[in-house]
């Protein structure tokens, strides 16, 4: 009973379309940033290297380089603060997780990009024409 109640619950929070990624895309998270009573969007792009959780508590982790520095972020897909995850490669990844990618330096680092079959494809360029639509009313708001 409190299952279903938990569940009840959660399904109020889930984003209706969860994007469609996987493990080694190259994505272009946008999240909403507050500074004081300011608001911005700010686009972190690199690899997901892990994909954790179910539901609510689903998350990405997602690295690139800066700087000659490694940068990791973890974004929840279904916070209010992540507008939308954009994939704009398709990396081949034969493990669940691509932890061995922080030992790897230059063209190592790379991923062979796979080709998009014709549903997926469709899925992706889908979803960049929503974030463009989410861009424009956000920025239409402010």
């Amino acid at each position: 009973m409190s299952q279903q109640i938990m569940d009840l619950v959660e399904s109020a929070y889930l984003k209706s379309k969860a994007p469609s990624i996987r493990i080694g895309d190259t994505v272009d998270v946008r999240t909403r940033i507050l500074e004081g009573d300011k608001e911005r969007i700010q686009t972190f792009n690199g690899v997901v290297i892990a994909r954790r959780g179910r539901g609510l508590n689903e998350n990405i982790t997602v690295r690139r380089i800066v700087g000659k520095q490694g940068v990791e972020r973890v974004f929840m897909l279904h916070s209010p603060n992540v507008l939308d995850v954009i994939s704009r490669r398709h990396g081949k990844a034969r493990r669940a997780k691509l932890y061995f990618l922080r030992d790897r330096v230059g063209k190592a680092r790379r991923l062979r990009e796979v080709r998009l079959t014709r549903g997926r494809a469709a899925d992706a360029f889908e979803q960049a024409t929503e974030a463009g639509d989410a861009e424009r009313e956000l920025v239409g708001a402010s």
